[in-house]
């Protein structure tokens, strides 16, 4: 099977993945038992405005038509009304996007920069105390839950210390001072942008406990993934025939098992960036980031479904499309991978 009938499989499959996940979504949201309508018109509004608010909603409407109007809609760009802001789920999720991606990349890049070494040497030096240290780190990274490691951090570097803000994503006093043009949306590439070198290291300075708290489920994943399938790959006869030849074991280990190790790493790191946007509900209250995760958890307190379905459809998709790009990737690179 040819590379673009195994892309168009892959995409029809996808498909079928994101409409399951939004018609559970949608039956859920409705399943709740709440009142939307009285939360968009206030608790003091008569019989015919939450009526009224009925018919706005498209809440007086049958189950499947509700549902069949709101994929329509969506398709076209219309993510519906959030009940508790009163703005559109698109504008809402676009405005907070940018802080959460930032923190993402930023943990993300935390998990990779220390979790692969880790990992590599793990493996390379399998049963010595690094060894062990690797898998205590990689138990440690995906056991501990993110709100507690977050409430310990706070108590320690910002509370106890005082070396780190507790939480927000810059000091309000210092954008006042120093106001930061909006670009991307990302405070630090903005800051750098704009020559703001002041909002730059604030920004900084808050960025870190929650990427490090945000980091550590990542960096386990890597470590251990890292670790067993370079590990496999290590007992291959083809490494064991190049070790034979006097090769070097920074060569073996770089050139020959390193590079026939990476791909599941590549995976599990481009799914574990998807998770991050689901993981980000406990860690942006902790620190109070105003953020894609944040918005998700206020939108659940009060049964806002508009906002409730948009967010996880995003989510839904970004793992959908990072599994598809890693999938095909690994199909084009990798020659053992059968496209049947």
């Amino acid at each position: 099977m040819g590379i673009y009938v195994y892309v168009t499989r892959r995409l029809f499959l996808s498909l079928i993945v994101l409409c399951g996940v939004s018609i559970l979504t949608f039956l859920l949201t409705r399943v709740v038992p709440s009142r939307p309508e009285i939360l968009w018109v206030g608790p003091r509004a008569t019989a015919e405005q939450i009526a009224k608010a009925r018919e706005i909603l498209g809440l007086d409407k049958p189950l499947y038509q509700q549902y069949l109007m709101y994929i329509g809609a969506f398709v076209r760009g219309d993510w519906g009304i959030s009940i508790r802001t009163k703005q559109p789920v698109l504008r809402d999720i676009g405005s907070r996007l940018p802080a959460s991606l930032e923190l993402i990349l930023v943990s993300m890049f935390l998990a990779v920069l220390f979790g692969l070494p880790l990992g590599i040497l793990s493996a390379a030096k399998a049963g010595t105390v690094l060894d062990h240290l690797g898998r205590l780190v990689s138990v440690a990274g995906v056991a501990l839950p993110a709100f507690w490691l977050g409430m310990i951090l706070q108590l320690v570097f910002a509370k106890e210390l005082k070396l780190l803000p507790l939480a927000e994503r810059v000091d309000t006093i210092t954008l006042l001072l120093n106001p930061l043009k909006h670009i991307t949306g990302f405070y630090l590439i903005d800051s750098l942008l704009s020559g703001n070198f002041v909002v730059f290291i604030d920004a900084l300075k808050h960025l870190v406990l929650p990427a490090v708290t945000l980091s550590t489920y990542p960096l386990g994943l890597t470590v251990r993934m890292a670790r067993a399938t370079l590990l496999e790959v290590l007992g291959e006869d083809y490494i064991r025939t190049a070790r034979a030849y006097g090769l070097r074991e920074a060569k073996v280990l770089g050139k020959y098992a390193l590079k026939n190790a990476l791909g599941p790493v590549i995976t599990v790191l481009a799914l574990t960036f998807a998770y991050s946007l689901a993981a980000t509900f406990l860690v942006e209250s902790v620190f109070a980031w105003p953020g894609l995760g944040r918005y998700a958890s206020e939108a659940i307190m009060v049964v806002d479904y508009p906002a409730i379905m948009g967010i996880t459809m995003l989510v839904a998709f970004t793992y959908v499309a990072l599994n598809l790009v890693v999938d095909v990737m690994l199909a084009v690179l990798d020659p053992r991978i059968r496209l049947e």
